[in-house]
Parts: C-alpha cells; structure tokens; sequence
C-alpha cells in the first residue's frame, strides 16, 4: 500500500531549502497550513518564492514568516490585511508580482495540469498587460523593478473578436496545504472556504505536503466526496481537529431592538 503519512510537520518539511518556492493554499485566513508553516518558520528557511492568494495578517499564516524575513517575493492577489507586508513592499525589501485572482487560480491549476501558458481577457487594456506594475521599490519612493509587458493577441470567440493576454502557468518546488480529512494515499477533502486556491496550490507544487485534520483509511472517504486526488499528494500530517483556526475579521449584526 502507499502510504503517504509522515510522522510530524517538522518532518515533513525539512527538505524544504533556502530560495525554495512554495504554493500555499489559503483564503484569507481560511484553510491556511499553519502546522506547516509553522515548522517552516522553527527550521529556519528564508530566501522563499511564495505563489498564495494572499499573505495572512501579521502575526498569523503566511504573516509569521514575513515578519521573520524569509520571504523574498510573494505573488499574489490580495495584499490589504498586512501591515508588515506594505512596509517591506515599500522599503524595497519584498519583491510582488500583483496577480488578478481568477489568473492566479488558472496560473495554479495550468501548471498542475501540464499547461505552459493560457490567454486571458482579465488585465488586457491595464498594466497587468502592458507592464509597469511595480514589483519593486528602492526605498526611496521609485520602483526599482517594474512588470514586463505581456503577449496580447486578437481572437475570435463566438463571433466576436477580442484581445487576450497571455499568462504564463506556475509551478513552484513545493505546495503546502490545509484539508478537513485525508487518506493514507493523498486523497483530500476540504471544508467550505478552505477549498479556494488549497487544490490549485497542491496541484502546481512538484512535492505537495498536506497537513490534514482527520487522517483516515484507504477507502473510507467516498469516492464522490474527494475534491483532490492522491496524484497531486506527496506527504500527509495529521494535526487533529483542534487546531487552532482564526476569524480574520469577526463582524456582528446591529442589533434592531426586537426580542
């Protein structure tokens, strides 16, 4: 039988180098591999290419290593819940590359599905096209690295002529992911919002370590409930079903008066 398991995140990380890149699955805070990055954070890695739909807050998911300075660049979607991440931006310490979040998706699960480059219409007509984001300033206040343009080409799509831009699919060296359940063999269920952007991460990395919250048996899962197939899988942590999951932000209703 194959059996994925590995006996601790520790473990299960350790291989993971200096200047490695990582897909990290994640929404917000929802469904971020925290156990993992956690042990990441211990061992001491820095110099990382970090590809997630965002970057946590600062002192949680991927905010831990950020503060600690391991990360060099992140490519992302989101970047508004983080202090510390807007200073190192700004003070030139912290490469971006700012992604559309449906092309960041695709990106992901073109590169997990064999698929060099798509096009697109998201970004065509802005500088997600045409180049000039910056990715980098020089601590002064002027960009010190810029986006490059991209490919735009003209098709036709039922009966109507468009641009398209084209965007290149990531892979990255490691993937690491949150799921509910997870069987000996890598297959993996996720709960409500943690499945945004968690398969795609898993399914882009060459060597997918997933932490799961309930490890069970070959066969106990139903075969129409797993929302990512062992293939993408290389490594599974249990880490129990307490661990600690944050709100990013708790919001309440306004009370109308009525009983």
């Amino acid at each position: 039988m194959i059996d994925k398991t590995w006996a601790s995140a520790e473990l299960a990380v350790a291989d993971i180098s200096h200047g490695a890149s990582l897909a990290v699955g994640g929404f917000g805070l929802s469904g971020n591999p925290i156990a993992l990055i956690t042990a990441l954070l211990v061992q001491g890695t820095g110099g990382l290419s970090v590809v997630s739909n965002n970057c946590g807050v600062d002192d949680w998911g991927l905010g831990v290593l950020l503060n600690a300075g391991r990360i060099s660049k992140m490519t992302s979607s989101y970047v508004g819940e983080n202090k510390e991440f807007e200073r190192q931006f700004l003070s030139g310490e912290l490469e971006l590359e700012l992604t559309p979040q449906g092309t960041l998706a695709e990106k992901l699960r073109a590169g997990g599905s064999g698929i060099a480059a798509f096009f697109t219409q998201t970004g065509v007509g802005t500088q997600v096209a045409e180049g000039g984001l910056p990715r980098r300033y020089d601590g002064a206040g002027g960009i010190a690295e810029a986006s490059p343009a991209k490919d735009v080409r003209t098709f036709e799509m039922g009966g109507v002529n468009g641009e398209y831009v084209l965007e290149e699919a990531i892979v990255t060296d490691f993937a690491l992911v949150h799921a509910l359940k997870g069987d000996r063999h890598g297959n993996l269920v996720f709960n409500k919002a943690a499945r945004n952007f968690n398969p795609l991460a898993a399914m882009a990395g060459r060597v997918c370590i997933a932490q799961v919250e309930e490890l069970v048996e070959p066969g106990e899962l139903d075969p129409d409930s797993i929302h990512l197939p062992g293939i993408y899988v290389h490594r599974i942590v249990e880490v129990g079903t307490d661990i600690e999951k944050r709100i990013e932000r708790r919001t309440v209703a306004a009370s109308t008066g009525d009983n």
